[in-house]
């Protein structure tokens, strides 16, 4: 039988994310979770907004720096 896991509203949520966003599961060392989990509920954000932000603050400093760098002659 073709059975069916989850009520249609988790099955529609499950495929609503599955369209519109990408999965990513980075690891960290024993400890540092707590460590992030404190710092982005500090900051206001829940730690995926954190981690998103500050992936995006890195990719930001680091095209401004690739930017800044003198032509060479």
């Amino acid at each position: 039988m073709d059975e069916k896991k989850g009520t249609p509203a988790t099955r529609a949520k499950n495929k609503y994310n599955a369209a519109n966003y990408d999965r990513l599961y980075p690891y960290a060392p024993k400890g540092r979770k707590e460590v992030y989990e404190a710092a982005a509920t500090k900051a206001g954000y829940s730690l995926n907004e954190y981690i998103i932000k500050s992936i995006e603050e890195k990719i930001e400093r680091d095209e401004n720096k690739c930017n800044k760098k003198e032509p060479q002659e």
